[in-house]
């Protein structure tokens, strides 16, 4: 049997994770901003729906960089 495809094996989708509350309180009170003043996401993007992220979750995103080794950017998920 065949293994089924998700989008999150494909090497151009950077990993995904959801911050805890602590992650999430932590986060904001370091750069003193709100949630919506991040770089938003919709709920309805095919990777937020499979890692199971929430409206007014933040989610970390981790992108492999040639330069920088990693890249992580902070993205908050709307409706």
């Amino acid at each position: 049997m065949k293994k089924k495809f998700t989008i999150l094996d494909h090497q151009l989708v950077p990993r995904h994770e959801v911050l805890s509350p602590e992650e999430k309180r932590a986060l904001l009170a370091e750069l003193k901003i709100k949630p919506e003043q991040l770089p938003w996401i919709r709920e309805s993007d095919p990777v937020i729906k499979l890692i199971g992220a929430k409206r007014g979750d933040i989610v970390r995103v981790i992108r492999k960089s040639p330069t920088a080794g990693e890249s992580i950017a902070y993205r908050f998920v709307v409706p």
